[in-house]
């Protein structure tokens, strides 16, 4: 049931399976939505309970207060501030894919991160990520690009472009109708893409490097999924996240991009679900 959750930059919008099971919260990335998740909660059932916010990447529906600008440090705290609305325990487990703001989020605040999976984020010095990232960051930095790649992605046919787009991120085509759905917004709503324009231009390239390191001292319960056929964000820096997190596992993935949730949605429910059921760090 889809519910708004009031922070400090205004309402986001959620659902939530509800339930005693482990509380999941599922993140996406930017220009999508919490629908990428469907499969997912679908596949996770009544096992856990999944938190799915769609948080204001874009394509988002819910308006902000007026003036409201997310950078992506911004965006890793107010996941925390979600956190802290909902009161969340120590046995939530926080799933991430496409973006990094987990990675920050436990740099600023790891108290606040009780369990933590990164599923295919950017990371390291894959900052903005991949072709699909660094053509999403110019478009912000010509006026009008927003739009004009909204209105590209809006015609079907081009969504298929080998390399382009939505289609580098994932290893089978992305459905149409989530594509349909995530750049609604961004052809309609001037306000949702200066909130996304702003959040690019705001990007700082050290930043991901500097989330790494704190990854180290994460001695906290954490799993890295990883698609082997990512054209976006490196298999090799999957390898690398699971051996920096002091309680690190790995778990590679075939036939799988970037989009994790829509190419594997069974066998990532099923990490997440085993993970869950591991129970919550001793400390």
């Amino acid at each position: 049931m889809t519910q708004l959750a009031e922070l400090s930059v205004g309402p986001i919008a959620y659902d939530d399976t509800g339930g005693d099971g482990t509380p999941v919260v599922l993140l996406h990335g930017l220009a999508q939505d919490g629908t990428v998740w469907r499969h997912v909660v679908d596949e996770l059932g009544a096992s856990v309970r999944c938190i799915v916010p769609t948080l204001p990447y874009g394509s988002h529906r819910t308006p902000l207060r007026p003036g409201a600008q997310l950078s992506p440090r911004t965006m890793a705290l107010l996941i925390g501030e979600f956190a802290d609305t909902l009161k969340l325990g120590d046995d939530t487990v926080f799933v991430e894919n496409d973006a990094g703001r987990l990675q920050q989020l436990v740099a600023e605040r790891p108290e606040r991160v009780g369990r933590l999976v990164i599923a295919g984020c950017e990371a390291f010095d894959n900052y903005p990520p991949g072709p699909g990232g660094k053509l999403l960051d110019a478009a912000s930095r010509v006026p009008g690009g927003l739009a004009f790649l909204a209105q590209v992605l809006s015609v079907r046919p081009l969504r298929r472009m080998p390399g382009t787009g939505y289609a580098v991120m994932s290893h089978r085509p992305v459905p149409h109708d989530l594509i349909d759905r995530w750049v609604e917004p961004l052809r309609k709503d001037p306000v949702a893409r200066a909130t996304l324009q702003h959040y690019l231009r705001a990007s700082v390239k050290s930043e991901m490097m500097e989330a790494a390191e704190a990854l180290r001292t994460y001695d906290r319960p954490a799993l890295v999924v990883w698609g082997r056929q990512d054209r976006m964000m490196p298999p090799a820096h999957g390898r690398r996240l699971a051996e920096l997190l002091p309680q690190g596992r790995l778990v590679e993935l075939d036939e799988c991009g970037t989009l994790i949730p829509l190419d594997q949605p069974r066998a990532l429910a099923k990490a997440i679900r085993e993970f869950a059921d591991s129970g919550p760090s001793d400390d």
